[in-house]
């Protein structure tokens, strides 16, 4: 099969840029096979000049993926519940963004991958960066692994969306009341990739709160040390927005991080999730 989209590497780790497809329009077979290999191969792809793509359009597209996350906490945008409205005020004080995540890892069934749009850009600042989950797996010790492939752990909204939560506190549209009693959910802490069948790290700061059957006392030691590993800078990437783009990452394999370096400018994304499946 000939390739008709151009796909362009951004750095060795992980992530790709990919030009020559409109998404507001309906792909063909042939353009999403060729998008959806090189999400699994480069973990999160990037496309640029996608001024048309409205919120019905997003969402065609991310279900080309799956079915669509409604997300417990935050408000939906109107008339598309589906879709969350991720917006910084000038005026804004508080530290949005500014931690390294992978989205929806609370849930039973965490999400697949996530969808975002940039509506409105900062005139700097504003970048994300994206840390592949696989490499820092493979880059760990055989002891470390075996130990490791042995373990669960707990992940639950309870500390970033309880009403004293980072989350919680930086949204306005932030539905905060019913996650304080939020659920908790146990995941292996190495996960197989359901498409790959590649192996990689699957706990977060924000989500993973200790390893099943300990203590957080306990689990502290050995979570900020994968938490350190795993953000080390040669497992990531790093995307300059731009009015239009769009940035499509694996949960499943990677976590990611909004930098809150543009004080006193708005920045509005838009961000469609894809639902997932249980890790194992």
């Amino acid at each position: 099969m000939a390739a008709t989209l151009d796909i362009t590497p951004v750095a060795g780790a992980l992530g790709a840029e990919i030009s020559g497809v409109d998404l507001s329009e309906d792909l063909t077979n042939t353009q999403f096979d060729e998008i959806h290999q090189a999400f699994l191969d480069h973990h999160v792809i990037f496309f640029r000049d996608q001024q048309g793509l409205t919120p019905d359009a997003q969402k065609r597209f991310a279900r080309r993926f799956g079915s669509l996350n409604v997300h417990p906490y935050v408000k939906g945008m109107d008339g598309h519940p589906e879709l969350l409205e991720i917006i910084k005020e000038p005026e804004d004080k508080l530290n949005f963004g500014g931690g390294w995540h992978s989205d929806m890892s609370f849930l039973e069934e965490p999400a697949l991958g996530s969808i975002l749009y940039g509506v409105e850009i900062p005139a700097y600042g504003g970048d994300t960066l994206f840390a592949n989950q696989i490499a820092a797996y493979e880059a760990l010790s055989d002891g470390m692994k075996e130990m490791l492939g042995s373990l669960n752990a707990i992940h639950s909204a309870s500390r970033e969306y309880s009403a004293k939560g980072q989350s919680a506190q930086a949204r306005q549209s932030m539905q905060s009341e019913t996650a304080n009693d939020a659920p908790e959910f146990e995941h292996p802490v190495v996960r197989t990739h359901p498409e790959s069948g590649r192996k990689g790290l699957y706990v977060n700061p924000a989500f993973t709160l200790r390893f099943a059957g300990m203590t957080k006392r306990e689990s502290r030691p050995l979570l900020n040390f994968l938490f350190e590993h795993s953000r080390d800078e040669r497992f990531t990437c790093r995307f300059r927005w731009s009015q239009g783009a769009v940035a499509f990452w694996d949960n499943r394999c990677c976590w990611h991080y909004a930098l809150n370096d543009y004080p006193g400018q708005r920045r509005h994304m838009r961000r469609a999730t894809v639902n997932g499946d249980r890790p194992y």
